[in-house]
């Protein structure tokens, strides 16, 4: 009832229709690894909203907007290469037109002839725009 009361209309977990839009979601932050795996920033950005904001690893302040985002990422792209991310046991949250995923992260890359790996745990947040799900914040913690 509160959640009414509060505009947040709720989807039923278990539904076919929760379990539609859990996809829609999981399957928006594939589309974004991918993009970035063949290098694409034009796709990249266009799974991010306008006002995307993030605290990334090692980020002391907020950094803000999606032109930041994909110059950011365009510039890591100059020094990574055959960078893949694997995601595990992620849960989502849909409440109405907002929706979360947390998850553990594992990626691993080239930096110059260096071999990478890493991982960590994360929370994504996205903003149903029309019909698309938009990622509009991010914060990622590295783990040992």
């Amino acid at each position: 009832m509160l959640a009414t009361v509060l505009g947040l209309a709720t989807v039923a977990p278990g539904t076919a229709l929760a379990q539609d839009e859990e996809q829609e979601i999981l399957d928006t932050l594939t589309a974004m690894w991918a993009a970035i795996e063949a290098g694409d920033l034009d796709a990249y950005a266009q799974h991010l909203h306008p006002d995307f904001t993030a605290f990334g690893e090692n980020d002391v302040y907020l950094a803000e907007g999606r032109d930041l985002e994909v110059r950011s990422y365009g510039d890591y792209l100059t020094r990574a290469r055959d960078v893949h991310t694997e995601m595990h046991q992620p849960q989502v949250t849909i409440r109405g037109d907002v929706a979360w995923i947390t998850y553990y992260w594992t990626d691993s890359g080239y930096i110059g002839e260096e071999r990478f790996t890493s991982r960590g745990k994360s929370t994504r947040i996205f903003v149903r725009e029309g019909d698309r799900w938009l990622c509009i914040h991010g914060h990622y913690t590295a783990v040992p």
